[in-house]
């Protein structure tokens, strides 16, 4: 194969992390050959203070990373919020709680989350504040997280796709959690981004990823990777399918192409 990678692009969760959030040695051993090589950007869903944790027990060097699902695009160190994007919750959020009237709300504003309820320990990382709803839908947000813990997946899938939500996009996780940002925005358009600033070409870029929020990134880069546990919507749309996050996956995809 002629495909060699000038920069990798890596999901988080699932990818270099287990559901329990445990890293292994050697993916962690093979994300830093990689860095050695070429520049390495977590491009997550999850917002900055919980990516700081993964750039911080893998060891990553100074460089951009992309968080929440493409809305924003940070360099660290020092941190330096580079391009966000922002919209109105108002209305999402009032026709979400009209379907599930008992679901958290959270809202990213900058780099904390604001909430209407606690959530789970260890689901939200950053969170500033209780706030009622007309609070939080009071200014424009990054992001808004809904998670309903009365429904399953398939229930809120169902849900979803009868909001009628416009000029946002959405995708739901392994469980009842909705994550909605401001229409048109992806993991992809927003590496696109990153890539031109550094002048890679898309079709040098490594992607690997587990989830539907990585669909659109699996599909941009010259090489999208799914991982083994990926579901068959994610799969399909990758060029090529790696172990699991349990059995290292992402390391034995890594070290292909820089090594043991």
């Amino acid at each position: 194969m002629s495909f060699s990678p000038r920069l990798v692009a890596l999901d988080i969760d699932g990818t270099i992390v287990d559901n329990d959030g445990r890293l292994l040695p050697r993916v962690r051993d093979a994300i830093r050959s990689a860095a050695e090589q070429v520049p390495v950007v977590l491009t997550t869903g999850r917002a900055w203070l919980g990516t700081k944790l993964i750039i911080d027990e893998v060891g990553l060097p100074a460089g951009p990373v992309i968080c929440s699902n493409g809305a924003q695009i940070l360099r660290f160190p020092p941190l330096e919020i580079v391009h966000e994007v922002r919209f109105d919750p108002a209305d999402t959020i009032e026709k979400v709680l009209k379907v599930a009237p008992n679901a958290l709300v959270a809202v990213q504003d900058g780099v904390h989350w604001r909430v209407s309820k606690p959530f789970p320990p260890g689901e939200l990382t950053g969170v500033s504040g209780v706030e009622t709803l007309e609070e939080l839908s009071s200014r424009s947000v990054t992001r808004v997280v809904i998670r309903d813990p009365e429904s399953d997946e398939d229930i809120f899938l169902r849900m979803a796709s009868s909001l009628g939500l416009h000029g946002v996009s959405y995708y739901v996780g392994w469980s009842a959690w909705m994550d909605i940002a401001p229409l048109g925005v992806d993991k992809a358009q927003a590496l696109e981004r990153v890539c031109g600033d550094l002048g890679i070409d898309r079709s040098d870029v490594l992607a690997v990823g587990d989830g539907r929020n990585d669909i659109e990134l699996l599909e941009w880069a010259g090489r999208g990777v799914a991982m083994g546990q990926a579901p068959d919507e994610v799969a399909s749309r990758a060029d090529d399918v790696t172990g699991d996050v349990v059995a290292g996956g992402l390391a034995v995809e890594l070290e292909r192409w820089f090594g043991e």
